[in-house]
């Protein structure tokens, strides 16, 4: 029996090249690729970033344009052990700024064409460079040294105190990740994963490691596909996806402009993967019965900081006996452990912390944040034992399924209530004919508040209709004193809705 030793993500990726080099590892449109010829291609840009002046330990900023050569240069960061950080093409220039004095890239990769502020950065002293101004050294240079506790990359989050963060992630914290998903998804070299997901935001981890490090194909979707529903499941049928991941807003998206029902559906997908926030009940129900015949509907969780996700759910019809709940977190993977920080000590609710190897190492160049959200293990101090604070209110039932009940950082007092808004959120998710819905809190002048829905919706529901519908779900003292209908609500950069910007 041959050990198979995975020290670094490469050497994973090289195992993989190696034993299948005439498989597919891309998919485009325009045309596929092999692991051999990524392979390839990841080794010729792993010496050019050398070559460049790129040391171990450096941070190497990207600007991705979903192309062949993006995700190689990804893979060469990889091999030499230069963190990587995706950067996001229309982020603001102030909070761009922001996000390149945290991390202080050695060099900047552009990819995208047409970018307004290129100017700017490179007089801000940023080495930046295109792909093809990327030079291979005319001699091999020495690769070097990477372990499983080097930073893989970064993944830049909000920071409450307006400051961007960025979670450092570590290869063997990856390695962990991979093995989970091969094994709660099944995933193989005949699988082929979507990847609608940006490349700065943290589903997008799911996309890549889950299916090149697991010798299946990656079929990155043309971003101008989410704009055309009906042509993104085209595309999806197209290519021959078998496991889909999203956020829950794409897939309600999805089912509005009705480019997705019984009659048009991803024929060859057998898993929708879906996180990062809840799904709306009704909205759900109508997903299960498109694809209850022919795939599983998961529902997963995990914070950036826990390498993207740490538990999952496959949805069934239980999940619908109450439609005003959301639908279970599920069990934590088998590579974590937990403790809840109880809000009262005659109950089994309370923040969520989470342990174990998919922990992150930290905020990078965030000292203060880093001590703030990462803690010894309060169980014991004989050796070091970093758990998570994730900020999420869970519940554990007697299944040893969680809960989610809301953030520490949404719960208001009202009333004399303590109240956490998502439970609001959960109750209005379960209405008919609401597509989209968010829950704000507006302190009055007088030191009062009061509770603010937003929603997009049908024209026919009425406020009184979701009053009357509402008071058979939650307290009177939970109640919205304003209904605020919007023809859209607004996104982040992510996807999910921006609840700052309701308050602009």
């Amino acid at each position: 029996m041959t050990l198979v030793y995975t020290p670094n993500l490469w050497t994973q990726f090289i195992e993989i090249a190696e034993s299948e080099p005439e498989s597919i590892s891309f998919s485009f449109e325009d045309g596929k690729y092999t692991f051999f010829e990524t392979q390839k291609r990841a080794q010729q840009l792993s010496q050019s970033l050398l070559n460049s002046g790129v040391k171990n330990g450096n941070v190497v900023g990207i600007f991705h344009d979903k192309s062949f050569d993006g995700f190689c240069l990804m893979l060469a960061c990889l091999r030499i052990g230069s963190p990587y950080v995706n950067l996001d093409p229309n982020t603001p220039p102030k909070r761009l700024e922001k996000i390149l004095k945290t991390c202080s890239p050695s060099i900047i990769v552009n990819l995208i064409t047409h970018l307004n502020w290129l100017t700017e950065i490179a007089q801000s002293g940023y080495k930046l460079l295109t792909i093809d101004e990327l030079k291979e050294s005319p001699k091999q240079l020495v690769i070097p040294t990477v372990t499983g506790n080097n930073p893989a990359y970064l993944m830049f989050t909000s920071g409450s105190t307006g400051m961007p963060k960025a979670a450092v992630i570590s290869h063997s914290s990856l390695l962990n990740f991979i093995s989970w998903a091969k094994d709660r998804f099944e995933i193989n070299n005949q699988d082929r994963l979507t990847n609608v997901n940006p490349l700065f935001f943290d589903n997008s981890v799911f996309d890549f490691y889950a299916s090149l490090f697991n010798g299946a194909t990656l079929c990155p979707a043309p971003t101008n596909l989410l704009k055309n529903p009906l042509e993104l499941v085209s595309w999806v049928n197209s290519q021959t996806c078998t496991i889909w991941f999203s956020v829950p807003s794409l897939l309600v998206y999805l089912l509005t402009m009705r480019a997705l029902s019984q009659d048009n559906t991803m024929k060859s997908v057998r898993s929708v993967i879906f996180g990062g926030e809840g799904f709306p009940k009704s909205k759900l129900l109508k997903l299960f019965e498109i694809f209850s015949h022919q795939a599983d509907l998961v529902n997963v969780y995990g914070p950036t900081e826990g390498t993207c996700i740490c538990s999952a759910h496959t949805v069934t019809k239980q999940d619908f006996v109450a439609m005003n709940k959301l639908t279970t977190l599920g069990k934590l993977a088998d590579n974590f452990d937990y403790f809840i920080e109880l809000m009262e000590e005659s109950t089994n609710r309370g923040e969520l912390i989470l342990l174990g190897p998919q922990v992150c190492l930290g905020y990078f160049n965030s000292p203060e944040q880093t001590t703030s959200a990462f803690i010894q293990n309060p169980k014991h101090s004989n050796y070091r034992d970093i758990g998570y604070k994730t900020g999420d209110l869970v519940e554990l039932d007697v299944n040893g399924n969680f809960h989610f009940l809301g953030r520490k950082d949404f719960q208001i007092k009202h009333m004399g209530h303590r109240i956490e808004l998502e439970e609001i959120e959960a109750a209005i998710a379960s209405i008919e004919n609401i597509d989209e819905s968010a829950v704000t809190y507006e302190k009055l002048n007088d030191g009062m508040g009061r509770i603010l829905l937003h929603f997009k919706g049908s024209p026919e529901i009425k406020d009184l209709t979701i009053i009357n519908n509402l008071k058979s779900k939650i307290p009177s003292y939970m109640l919205p004193q304003k209904i605020i209908r919007h023809d859209q609500l607004p996104k982040n950069a992510n996807g999910k809705i921006d609840r700052r910007a309701l308050f602009l």
